[in-house]
């Protein structure tokens, strides 16, 4: 397994000090979004961990007691609705669920970042 960056190990370590099924999702999630895309910074913000590209946003992460949600944003998410629901993930308008007794999908969650960094190189705009 991949380990995350350090500023998300640390919220890891932080946050989800209780729930150690949680602890080992997220790990696994963020540790392969850093290690397949150096090129991205790990960032925590609104008390959730996120990875932009320079500036821009291009993905964020949260966790509840049974899922791990992810935001790709809107327009990303639209795009791949019908990939997620595939997949076996619920969705809402701007986030899907992962959940903890399901295979992350690491191919579409890879096609999402990619679309996203390619949609938003240069950017001076954190959001979409």
């Amino acid at each position: 397994m991949h380990q995350p960056a350090g500023v998300h190990q640390q919220w890891i370590a932080e946050k989800m000090e209780d729930a150690p099924e949680a602890q080992q999702r997220m790990a696994e999630i963020l540790g392969w979004v850093s290690a397949s895309y150096p090129e991205l910074t790990a960032v925590v913000k609104w008390n959730q961990p996120m990875f932009v590209l320079e500036y821009p946003f291009i993905m964020g992460f949260s966790v509840a007691s049974k899922h791990v949600s992810v935001t790709p944003e809107k327009d990303t998410l639209d795009a791949f609705r019908e990939q997620v629901e595939a997949a076996g993930y619920t969705h809402s308008k701007m986030l899907f669920r992962i959940p903890f007794n399901k295979e992350v999908n690491y191919e579409l969650l890879g096609a999402m970042i990619e679309r996203n960094m390619e949609n938003r190189r240069g950017s001076t705009k954190f959001w979409r």
